[in-house]
């Protein structure tokens, strides 16, 4: 499978409504939620107005001149914030190539950067039924605080 990483150009930031749908965990294929859930302000924090902000950074996977997944980080007030210095990672990859190894080396591009940038932790948010929590895990991240459904992570840069 043969793609590439690299920066998500700005021109292609609204593709970022279809990805921050799909980083949505969501069990039951058969009873998804509406799109029209990204409309939530709580959610529309991870793209709205992105590229704004001085933290505003995305890497995206593309093949065969598609953009197939993204990973950016935002410093905002979001489900895996921490506090006001550290980046919140959002990632998300379409259905079809998920489980592949794409998305961590998406994770693993994205850490990279923060680590150039100076940054010296980053966060997240995730369900703990979640898959993506052993990547996570095996990325370096390690479990900050719990509560009945997810967990918040930090991973020292």
């Amino acid at each position: 499978m043969k793609y590439i990483i690299r920066e998500m150009y700005s021109h292609e930031y609204p593709l970022l409504k279809e990805f921050l749908y799909e980083a949505i965990f969501q069990q039951d294929d058969n009873n998804l939620a509406p799109k029209s859930i990204i409309e939530r302000p709580e959610l529309q924090v991870y793209i709205q107005n992105f590229g704004s902000k001085q933290d505003d950074y995305c890497l995206c996977a593309e093949m065969d001149g598609k953009l197939i997944g993204a990973v950016w980080v935002r410093n905002i007030d979001g489900y895996g914030s921490i506090d006001d210095e550290t980046p919140e990672f959002a990632i998300s990859l379409l259905k079809e190539y998920r489980g592949k190894g794409i998305g961590t080396e998406l994770m693993k591009k994205m850490i990279e950067h923060l680590k150039e940038a100076g940054y010296e932790k980053a966060s997240l948010s995730v369900q703990k039924d979640n898959y993506a929590v052993k990547m996570y895990l095996k990325l370096g991240f390690q479990i900050e605080t719990d509560n009945e459904e997810e967990y918040i992570m930090v991973l020292n840069l």
